[in-house]
């Protein structure tokens, strides 16, 4: 999530196992709401919104959960951010997920997303769930991703 470096927890390491193949069940799971400029997908402001945010979240007391941030691209020039927190965040944009959710884990350079997500179309669709929502949660920055040897990158749909 943040902009990479030697920083010991810039992108915490992510364990898979709790998100491969898995459902999830939330019930009013708190987030902020923040939008990011893309060009064609890729994000061209994303570290100077995450600064921002988290001088909102920092000033309210808030607290990112499990560094878990979900992106939603509405089109090829923006995407809304999603930042699990512990609480109502005063300054910022809250808002709520509800409802089953399932997610898969892939690993790979970036531009592997569109094969991971016609992969998750049809690996959903086999289990014979339906698509309502999803988003995409990049685990970590690109910096922390060759630190680790390792690009996790999350699909989670509402199902």
């Amino acid at each position: 999530m943040s902009q990479g470096g030697d920083a010991p927890e810039c992108c915490p390491r992510l364990d898979p196992s709790p998100w491969d193949e898995k459902e999830h069940t939330w019930d009013n799971k708190r987030f902020v709401k923040t939008r990011v400029r893309t060009f064609l997908f890729m994000p061209l402001n994303f570290g100077s919104v995450m600064k921002k945010i988290m001088k909102v979240l920092e000033a309210s007391g808030a607290s990112l959960t499990d560094a878990f941030c979900l992106s939603d691209h509405t089109s090829r020039w923006n995407m809304d951010v999603y930042l699990a927190v512990d609480r109502e965040v005063k300054g910022a944009q809250n808002t709520t997920l509800s409802g089953k959710y399932y997610s898969k884990v892939y690993e790979g350079p970036f531009k592997n997303t569109g094969a991971w997500c016609r992969d998750f179309e049809s690996h959903t669709k086999e289990k014979g769930l339906s698509i309502s929502k999803w988003f995409m949660w990049y685990t970590t920055c690109p910096k922390c991703a060759k630190k680790y040897g390792k690009n996790y990158v999350v699909i989670v749909a509402k199902v």
